[in-house]
């Protein structure tokens, strides 16, 4: 690397860090603590994926979501998933309108997956067939109406909130949706400290309010800066290594893998390492991504897309858990 393409490589890193740390205040001012969370969030935002959050109703997930919409200037959409919810409901519908001269003609009109960040609030209550509507505007970028199909606008993103399975009333996500997000992050109760600083904020006279202080041309920019990070073949190779440790039937896979694991990750995880790397070294100063990165961002990448076989279900194994002996056991360079 040249002088002068090192000075550019750190002048983007260094403009990188100073927005992020602009949202991460403006969020800070409504959401107390769950740093790790809000880091999640903003990384799908930031490398173009999509986020699931975990967690029993009450802890803020959906504020989390709103308020990290309104530090973006971009058009937000809320859409509330319900056991009677319908894919129209979500994608649109052609509707008959008149115009001035009394003629009758179909239109389509637009659902609420038309905009930047769309919030599928407690999306697990909804049926599988209303979440299938989700899977094109997730992957694709696009939605299919008959014979017609409309790019979404970026930045698109989806953050969505769902109970956990135990909860009445709720249903387990397709294996291809939960595919499709790029982390799943679980929602931890809040501690003593927090749940002072919560009721001040929450049962005072005034509710703090976040500003504006970035657009989606930048989200868009700041989305390129992170895919020029460079990964060395190690670093790479560590990342598919660790994706293939995750299936029972390859050599690399642990004994709790082999045990307790009937799918591993798809190809998609190991995307997911990738990209959450990259802007971790970004966010550390760095503009090269190392297995360390790697390491920090496997558990939100790849808990999602492991499926448990009847025995791991049956003694209540965490993928989490999983994950972490794999991690422990996984050498930094293939022998």
């Amino acid at each position: 690397m040249t002088a002068a393409t090192a000075q550019s490589a750190e002048q983007l890193a260094a403009e990188f860090t100073r927005d992020i740390q602009a949202i991460k205040q403006q969020i800070g001012r409504v959401i107390v603590g769950n740093e790790e969370i809000i880091d999640g969030v903003m990384a799908c935002m930031l490398t173009g994926g999509h986020a699931l959050l975990e967690g029993v109703p009450g802890l803020g997930k959906t504020m989390l979501v709103r308020t990290l919409a309104e530090t973006v200037d971009v058009q937000f959409s809320r859409i509330q998933f319900t056991p009677d919810l319908m894919p129209a409901d979500i994608l649109g519908t052609n509707m008959i309108v008149e115009d001035e001269a009394g003629k009758k003609h179909f239109e389509f009109q637009k659902g609420p997956v038309f905009s930047n960040i769309v919030l599928a609030d407690e999306i697990n209550r909804a049926t599988p067939k209303t979440q299938s509507a989700m899977l094109e505007a997730m992957q694709e970028q696009r939605v299919t109406i008959g014979r017609t199909t409309f790019e979404l606008q970026q930045p698109f993103m989806v953050l969505a909130t769902q109970n956990p399975l135990e909860m009445e009333g709720t249903y387990p996500l397709p294996e291809a949706q939960l595919d499709r997000f790029l982390y799943k992050l679980t929602v931890e109760f809040p501690g003593r400290d927090e749940l002072h600083a919560i009721l001040e904020r929450t049962t005072s006279v005034e509710a703090p309010h976040p500003d504006k202080v970035i657009g989606g041309a930048r989200i868009v920019e700041m989305r390129g800066v992170i895919r020029q990070v460079p990964v060395s073949r190690v670093v790479q190779d560590y990342a598919i290594r660790l994706l293939q440790a995750t299936h029972p039937d390859r050599p690399e896979a642990t004994d709790s893998v082999k045990q307790y694991v009937r799918f591993g990750s798809s190809p998609r995880g190991a995307q997911a390492l990738l990209l959450g790397a990259k802007l971790l070294a970004l966010l550390d100063g760095r503009f090269a991504a190392s297995v360390d990165d790697i390491r920090k961002v496997a558990t939100p990448a790849l808990r999602h897309r492991m499926i448990l076989n009847f025995e791991g279900e049956a003694e209540g194994v965490k993928t989490d858990q999983v994950i972490h002996e794999i991690i422990k056991h996984l050498p930094e360079e293939a022998a």
